[in-house]
């Protein structure tokens, strides 16, 4: 993704959530730059908080991406016969909300504003 796509996404998470909206953000170099700065600044109802240079245990796509080379690990004995696991298991663990409900508990995040 790209500064203009985080700027949609955004704008559509916004919209969909319809109120104030809070992304944490990993120090990727196009959550940082000044493409996306700017952006940031314009939209009313949006404050982004940026995790440190490297924080993994906060960070639910750690565990996200734990679990999953975990389920590929014993799975296929060819690398050929990983691409329909690969294209197919984040899909699965969308319709997991204990597992994705665990990792985010990992993170030992509140969840729910003071």
């Amino acid at each position: 993704m790209r500064e203009k796509d985080f700027a949609l996404l955004l704008d559509a998470a916004h919209q969909q959530l319809r109120g104030n909206t809070a992304p944490v953000w990993d120090n990727y170099s196009h959550h940082i730059d000044a493409a996306m700065r700017e952006p940031i600044a314009k939209r009313p109802g949006l404050t982004v908080f940026r995790f440190p240079t490297y924080s993994p245990d906060p960070n639910p796509a750690e565990g996200e991406r734990a679990h999953l080379k975990n389920s590929l690990g014993n799975h296929a004995p060819c690398i050929d016969d990983l691409a329909g696991p690969v294209r197919t298991r984040p899909k699965r663990m969308q319709y997991r909300p204990d597992l994705l409900d665990g990792i985010i508990a990992q993170t030992k995040l509140i969840m729910t504003p003071p």
